[in-house]
């Protein structure tokens, strides 16, 4: 027999078998990749069974914070806390930043996007009661700073914390 013929007497008996491991191969492989996407998915479920709730108490925590720290709700919740202008405008920055503060940990459930309104609303709202405290004099009684703060308000169309509070709506209704 010659070498040709004994060539082809070889691939006419592993033909078969190659083709049968092929085919195995890519049952098999189909197989495996359907099997990890659907693992994949129900982790995926699973997590947003566990995340959803979580995000969705942390944009109820920042709509309270943006509510909070609105200078006219602000100045009216603190208005008989302090006799000055002067005692009462310190209070009204301290309360702001501590409001924030103690809701920093929410950023991590919602979009970079959404945590920087956040954080320019609480920068603004800081500056609209440094604004109005700039034309009380500091040893005025606290209600004319809380009346300046009111006026403000009334001035500025597009109060931060009101846009912070539509920014927060959008994008919570992003889970449904």
């Amino acid at each position: 027999m010659e070498a040709a013929d004994l060539f082809i007497e070889i691939v006419k008996y592993s033909m078969p078998a190659i083709v049968a491991f092929i085919t195995i191969y890519m049952i098999m492989k189909q197989f495996l990749e359907h099997q990890l996407r659907k693992e994949s998915m129900d982790i995926r479920r699973l997590n947003q069974q566990t995340i959803t709730p979580l995000r969705l108490q942390a944009y109820e925590r920042l709509v309270l914070l943006m509510e909070r720290v609105h200078p006219a709700h602000l100045a009216m919740r603190m208005n008989g806390t302090k006799a000055t202008a002067g005692e009462l405008h310190l209070d009204l920055i301290g309360t702001i930043k501590q409001e924030y503060d103690h809701n920093l940990t929410q950023q991590i459930y919602v979009s970079r996007g959404l945590w920087e309104a956040i954080k320019k609303a609480k920068e603004e709202s800081i500056k609209m009661v440094n604004v109005a405290a700039s034309q009380v004099s500091p040893q005025a009684p606290a209600i004319e700073l809380v009346r300046k703060v009111l006026e403000v308000v009334v001035e500025i169309e597009n109060i931060p914390a009101q846009s912070a509070i539509d920014a927060i709506k959008r994008e919570s209704r992003t889970l449904y």
